[in-house]
């Protein structure tokens, strides 16, 4: 797995604060039990002004995990948690502010490296150590209002949904299996 915290600490100032806040809520210890992870555009210095902190999480029990957010986070401001499907999966999404920070916070029974979160991040950091010059045109892209998958999928020619298109990617250029 990738240090991204490693990656904060050594990243730009947005990226220093964002690690600072994250240790400062505490998530990473109050949640261990559910192997957290930093995911998205942090670690890879992609961020922009209205990116937000996207920790993923397993849990074979979403409604559990779900009651221990509430207790732990539900004070926060713009607190908001539900329950869905996506990709025939039951899922856990938590959004919340801390410290002018957006946090997401997104579970589901599947280990952490095997969500598309994490798939994403590992094939998103392998084209930008290819084509390094692409990093300034996501974030272009990103300001513009368009979202970190569909940018690398504009940038890498794929077509239909920019979810599943960067993961047949990351197989086909044997970047994840």
């Amino acid at each position: 797995m990738l240090n991204v915290y490693e990656r904060l600490l050594t990243g730009d100032k947005q990226q220093k604060q964002a690690y600072e806040v994250i240790m400062h809520l505490n998530v990473l210890h109050d949640l261990k039990a559910y192997n957290p992870i930093l995911c998205g555009t942090f670690p890879l210095g992609i961020h922009t002004s209205k990116s937000d902190l996207d920790i993923i999480l397993h849990s074979k029990d979403l409604r559990c995990l779900e009651q221990k957010i509430k207790r732990l986070y539900s004070h926060h401001e713009s607190f908001t948690s539900k329950r869905k499907n996506i990709r025939e999966r039951e899922v856990l999404k938590v959004n919340f502010i801390y410290q002018s920070f957006s946090f997401e916070l997104f579970a589901q029974n599947q280990p952490v490296n095997e969500q598309y979160a994490y798939l994403h991040m590992i094939i998103e950091e392998k084209i930008l150590l290819k084509y390094p010059e692409w990093k300034q045109k996501v974030i272009h892209f990103k300001q513009s209002g368009v979202n970190t998958e569909a940018a690398f999928c504009k940038l890498l020619g794929l077509e239909g949904d920019p979810f599943e298109a960067l993961i047949q990617y990351g197989k086909q250029n044997h970047i994840i299996a």
